[in-house]
């Protein structure tokens, strides 16, 4: 059984037991995740597609931790203008472990 769910604007493709990474969500780790918006749910023999989500289908999961991503750098230049800037950026996610998917 699977299921593609959307949160912060992606789609994911979740299973039970699996752990998907998704943009920071305000939760503390321990916390229940929960989430009906669900756009596509296949069940072993059938596959149900929402218009654009199945009602009556909830994803549960629970928050595992937060996390950063590598730095990268963001430099810019003008050549021959002595126009040069850095910056760096860490961007931050949250771990979700999937416990079930309610039909």
């Amino acid at each position: 059984m699977y299921a593609i769910i959307r949160t912060g604007g992606k789609q994911y493709r979740v299973e039970p037991g699996s752990e998907i990474q998704v943009d920071l969500l305000q939760s503390e780790p321990g916390a229940a995740f929960e989430t009906n918006d669900v756009l596509l749910m296949n069940d072993g023999s059938t596959t149900r597609v929402g218009t654009p989500t199945i009602e009556g289908v909830v994803v549960k999961g629970t928050v595992v931790d937060h996390i950063k991503a590598k730095k990268i750098i963001v430099f810019k230049m003008k050549r021959r203008k002595g126009y040069r800037r850095t910056q760096g950026h860490r961007q931050q996610f949250t771990r979700i472990k999937i416990d079930s998917i309610n039909a």
